[in-house]
């Protein structure tokens, strides 16, 4: 698979996720940034609803996945996310996630011997002004299909 085809799967493959609005802004191998509109995810308050900003904070995980190993080979499952919500969100929200060249290598050596290895990514949701508005802590884990 290409980047391009990744990138319009991560955005369609869950219709919750189509429905929000999420977007791939940026997918390269241990790298991901996602931007979740706004509009239309509005709760009752006039503020982002908090399940938009944890759909925005789960995705990358996943997006990691698709986007640094062979997703014709693994599939990525979440085992555990914690979120924090720190601030309302009144703009788009962004999310950028990293894997390091080690971890990206540890994780691959553990696929190879296990056929699964769990990672875990740290990072803060920011509005469009650059502030934090919710900081997430996800355990993830990667299988091979034939698990």
């Amino acid at each position: 698979m290409v980047m391009d085809d990744i990138r319009r799967m991560i955005e369609t493959a869950i219709p919750f996720v189509e429905r929000s609005g999420l977007k791939v802004l940026e997918l390269s191998p241990g790298y991901v940034k996602l931007r979740m509109p706004f509009d239309g995810n509005q709760n009752h308050v006039g503020t982002m609803y908090a399940g938009a900003l944890f759909t925005l904070a789960e995705i990358p995980g996943g997006a990691l996945c698709y986007g640094t190993f062979d997703p014709q080979k693994y599939f990525p499952l979440a085992k555990e996310m914690t979120i924090r919500y720190r601030k309302p969100v009144r703009t788009d929200a962004f999310i950028e996630v990293g894997l390091s060249q080690n971890e990206i290598q540890r994780i691959q050596r553990d696929l190879d011997t296990h056929g699964k290895a769990d990672f875990t990514v740290h990072a803060d949701v920011r509005d469009a002004e650059g502030d934090a508005v919710a900081s997430i802590s996800g355990l993830y884990q990667i299988r091979a299909v034939t698990l």
